[in-house]
């Protein structure tokens, strides 16, 4: 499962702003966020299974992210959900238009988030249309964009109120890095066993066999410079590596 935070023109000096975690199964092959060897516009992590990646963004400031929708013993869908970001990312289209030729019956259930320098788009195959969104802050996991999980919720308003101490990156890491567990009468029933319910319910997952493999702060700055910075966990949010990539205007 996943996270995404999105702050979209609501900031005068950054109009992108997100914050991100990647939850996944420690035994997936990953590449660490990096600029990419052969579509170098790209700064984004790798999944190594299927080449696509989970959130990226391009020197000139084409972003992309997508989480997948929990359903129980879904099918597999026909590509990799990480096909949707990569594309985007690696093509010159225009975010409207890109949406708008989505196979959505190629993938199993996603959520996916894409902007260009003049629009911000959300797409499902589990909502009926595509909406463009206008400034504002936007919260995403596994469900419908802004479903009010309370792990969302929380996040949400997090960032909302992290946004006034830009450029440090600091506090937004440390909405990531919150592993309350909600109580179970807050928990929302998805269908899975209660001690996962549980587990998947806190911003930053911890357990042996899954979690939170990489927490990734990106920022768009009014002048054209990204900033995207990495964290990257192991096993029971064992802390690995981190790096931070910048590129000018």
């Amino acid at each position: 499962m996943c996270l995404i935070v999105v702050g979209w023109r609501v900031h005068p000096d950054y109009p992108l702003v997100v914050a991100a975690n990647r939850d996944e199964f420690y035994t997936r092959p990953t590449a660490r966020a990096d600029f990419w060897a052969d579509a170098p516009e790209v700064i984004a992590g790798r999944d190594l299974e299927a080449g696509g990646t989970w959130l990226g963004i391009t020197r000139d400031g084409r972003f992309a992210a997508v989480t997948n929708v929990r359903e129980v013993a879904a099918a597999k869908g026909l590509h990799s959900r990480g096909r949707l970001t990569r594309d985007f990312l690696a093509g010159r289209q225009r975010a409207a238009d890109y949406v708008g030729e989505i196979d959505r019956a190629g993938y199993a259930g996603f959520n996916l988030l894409v902007a260009d320098d003049e629009s911000l788009w959300y797409c499902s195959n589990r909502s009926a249309q595509s909406l463009q969104l206008g400034p504002g802050v936007y919260g995403l996991s596994n469900h419908l964009l802004d479903s009010p999980w309370p792990k969302l919720l929380t996040a949400r308003q997090g960032f909302t109120g992290a946004l006034a101490s830009l450029p440090d990156l600091a506090p937004l890491f440390a909405i990531l890095a919150d592993d309350e567990i909600v109580p179970d009468t807050e928990l929302p029933d998805t269908g899975i066993p209660l001690d996962w319910e549980r587990r998947l319910s806190a911003i930053f997952v911890r357990s042996e066999p899954y979690g939170t493999r990489a927490s990734t702060v990106v920022t768009l700055a009014v002048a054209g410079g990204v900033t995207f910075e990495e964290r990257s966990f192991g096993p029971n949010g064992q802390p690995l590596q981190s790096s931070r990539m910048s590129t000018g205007v």
